[in-house]
């Protein structure tokens, strides 16, 4: 992705009029883990995929609680997105000490895109590598924003960033008409759902993705890993009446073979 000398400095401008170092940030947030958020009207559900460096370590955590009604999921480089977390963190906290108030979700996404467009206009600064999907609600109901390192920000309905995110947002493309009027249990299913979509094959488990949600009369909090495993159940498990139609096909296989009698006997261990 080497773009000569234009892609040297934040700060310098290609004859195309792109700047290749926000550019690289953002397909920084392309690499990381993927994560997903939707909301309702009355719920906001952030999910995102558990990725471990190797077999020998823990999954880094990418969904913070900023305040009891705002939680942030990220992907990208996991350091700047725990600065920015921490940043959103204190001034929610600035907030409710001046005003005695809780701070709005659209006010902290300003605040915190104002934060990351002064990264692409000093040459000494670096811009954020990370995306953040910030869930809320306050007054005017429940918001999901996406924050991109450029500055932007935009509010959706449903979006997932990160690794493989594009088989989620089909995902959810197909489904969000429906979200608005979702239930609770119905959003997280549609997150578990879209997690699955990143996995390309991998066996969906509870340990492999964290859901957190928050809503009306209900603090932003992490599902625990037995209550994603009922869900995970829910779409993932076999059917009694086809195990025993596969049970019956077996036994129905293997009744031939009995009836050979005498003359299978004769064959060598290696050719049954």
């Amino acid at each position: 992705m080497f773009r000569n000398q234009y892609d040297t400095d934040v700060t310098t401008w290609s004859p195309t009029g792109r700047l290749f170092q926000v550019e690289y940030a953002m397909e920084a947030v392309k690499q990381g883990s993927a994560a997903i958020g939707l909301r309702s009207r009355s719920h906001v559900v952030l999910a995102c995929v558990n990725k471990a460096q190797s077999e020998l370590s823990s999954h880094q955590r990418k969904i913070f609680k900023v305040d009891d009604h705002i939680g942030v999921a990220i992907a990208g480089l996991t350091a700047d997105g725990r600065v920015l977390s921490r940043y959103m963190r204190s001034e929610s906290i600035n907030h409710s000490f001046t005003y005695e108030s809780p701070l709005p979700v659209g006010r902290l996404v300003v605040r915190l895109a104002d934060k990351a467009q002064v990264c692409t206009q000093w040459s000494w600064k670096r811009p954020y590598g990370v995306g953040l999907l910030v869930g809320g609600l306050d007054e005017s109901g429940a918001h999901l924003y996406y924050n991109c390192p450029s500055g932007n920000y935009f509010e959706y309905q449903a979006f997932a960033i990160g690794s493989r995110s594009q088989a989620a947002k089909t995902y959810l493309e197909r489904r969000f008409e429906n979200f608005k009027e979702s239930s609770r249990e119905e959003l997280i299913k549609d997150a578990i759902l879209a997690i699955r979509e990143t996995l390309q094959g991998e066996t969906l488990k509870s340990s492999l993705c964290t859901v957190s949600v928050l809503g009306v009369d209900e603090p932003f909090h992490f599902l625990d890993q037995e209550s994603i495993q009922k869900v995970i159940d829910t779409f993932e498990k076999v059917p009694e009446d086809e195990e025993d139609n596969a049970g019956e096909a077996e036994i129905g296989a293997v009744a031939p073979a009995e009836q050979g009698g005498s003359g299978d006997q004769d064959l060598a261990p290696m050719e049954m």
